[in-house]
């Protein structure tokens, strides 16, 4: 496909308005990141405890991403040969490297490159869980598994488990990156055409 194909692909899904959204999510996190959330805590009466508010943004930016997946083309693209598949994959990879890059340098510029390292971390681990989502309960619900694990989060911040909050040589996190990006790109990719094709083996 020519540059301008690519150009109506990414005009029929959203393309201009997924990193819209996500370039919006990196400067709000520039400019009112270090903001706490104040949330009670569990177990307390009356004593609240705060998230910084950019700890949290990454899930946004990952939940706008899904919505290249979705569009008047969607059923077209889930049916389409080889081919179109790949072209769907650079398509999102192009866009997901994109958005990373915009949020990685607002973020280095105004915090940190350990802080614009950990946003990009956060944002491919729920990148992965919403591309999860969006296989197991549609396009218009691709931030539900994202929202689960940020509650998880915010009510017991600060452990080995908080990727928001760990530095930014985490193996683990890294790990759990791996992984859910792992999840998610194979839920995309188990259209079901495929599935089909998988059960008739």
């Amino acid at each position: 496909m020519t540059g301008s194909d690519l150009i109506r692909y990414a005009r029929v899904h959203r393309g201009v308005a997924v990193l819209s959204a996500t370039a919006a999510v990196a400067l709000l996190s520039a400019f009112f990141g270090g903001t706490h959330i104040a949330l009670p805590s569990i177990g307390s009466g009356g004593v609240t405890t705060g998230v910084p508010f950019r700890h949290e943004l990454p899930l946004l930016s990952a939940v706008f991403l899904t919505a290249a997946l979705d569009g008047s083309m969607s059923a077209h693209d889930e049916i389409g040969g080889s081919a179109m598949h790949r072209f769907r994959l650079h398509y999102c990879v192009g866009l997901t490297l994109t958005a990373c890059a915009l949020s990685f340098t607002t973020e280095a510029l105004a915090v940190s490159t350990e802080a614009g390292i950990v946003f990009i971390r956060s944002l491919l681990i729920w990148l992965g869980l919403a591309l999860l989502s969006v296989r197991l309960l549609g396009h218009q619900l691709g931030w539900t598994i994202p929202l689960a694990s940020a509650f998880f989060l915010i009510w017991y911040p600060l452990n080995w488990w908080d990727w928001t909050s760990n530095s930014a040589t985490d193996l683990f996190s890294w790990a759990v990156a791996v992984l859910a990006l792992s999840l998610g790109a194979a839920a995309t990719a188990a259209t079901p055409w495929r599935r089909r094709a998988f059960l008739r083996r």
